[in-house]
């Protein structure tokens, strides 16, 4: 992102003069306060909308007549958005089906996407049957089918209970650790961000723009045990140091 800002019609000021570098095999975060653009910076990205001002370059895609990376994104909204009257593995089919792939020469690919989120059981399974940590697990799967090299998640888990987001945490490093795709990841937790990210990058109130931009050491293993340990205590703070400074900042300005 280059000097990104985005004007609504309704006069809001979302993003100002954004610029981020996102770099191969990375994990970051978009942290921020409610309302300061990090899912207007996530649509962007994914093409779902324009910057007023400002540019999205993808120096190593190849580019549709769109100007958008040709099939290297996938996107996780807040919600599921599955499809209510077909099955698991039909939903999972979709992205595939939408570039003409049969089900038929497809089943190998959702089969495998299912079987990584746990869920190959539950392919002829409605979503009104599922959880809502498995229709999640379903949106990542169908997410992930294409085989994204960058992967957009807005808070995917901020519905969910506890238990079930940290699982599913522990899911989406896997998926990260074992693909080798990017992920840009929208949440309001400090302790979530911390948790998953090789890379934090904290944003100020709207106008949103980027505040602080953090490396995060890595732990050898991340699990219930690293949860409690005192690195993961340390990270937690560092970062939520760093966003009450750039909550600060935003009400000085």
């Amino acid at each position: 992102m280059r000097d990104v800002s985005k004007l609504f019609s309704n006069g809001t000021l979302a993003l100002k003069g954004m610029s981020l570098d996102v770099r191969a095999g990375e994990f970051i975060s978009l942290l921020g306060p409610s309302g300061c653009g990090k899912s207007t910076a996530l649509r962007i990205i994914a093409g779902l909308g324009s910057p007023s001002s400002g540019t999205i370059n993808w120096p190593s895609s190849r580019i549709n007549a769109k100007g958008l990376p040709e099939g290297d994104v996938g996107f996780v909204f807040q919600d599921p958005t599955l499809m209510p009257w077909a099955t698991v593995f039909d939903n999972v089919h979709l992205p595939l089906k939408l570039r003409g792939v049969s089900k038929g020469d497809a089943r190998d690919k959702i089969m495998e996407g299912l079987e990584a989120v746990g869920l190959a059981d539950f392919a002829k399974s409605y979503p009104r049957e599922l959880s809502g940590g498995m229709k999640m697990r379903v949106s990542i799967a169908r997410a992930m089918v294409t085989k994204p090299r960058l992967l957009l998640m807005d808070e995917p888990f901020a519905a969910l209970d506890e238990i079930t987001r940290q699982k599913l945490n522990d899911d989406v490093l896997r998926l990260w650790q074992q693909n080798g795709v990017t992920v840009i990841f929208v949440t309001h937790s400090v302790y979530e961000s911390a948790y998953l990210s090789s890379r934090i990058v904290v944003m100020r109130a709207r106008p949103g723009q980027v505040y602080s931009d953090m490396d995060i050491p890595q732990p050898d293993g991340r699990d219930p045990d690293y949860r409690t340990s005192e690195g993961y205590r340390q990270t937690c703070q560092l970062v939520s140091d760093a966003l009450q400074r750039a909550i600060h900042a935003a009400e000085v300005a």
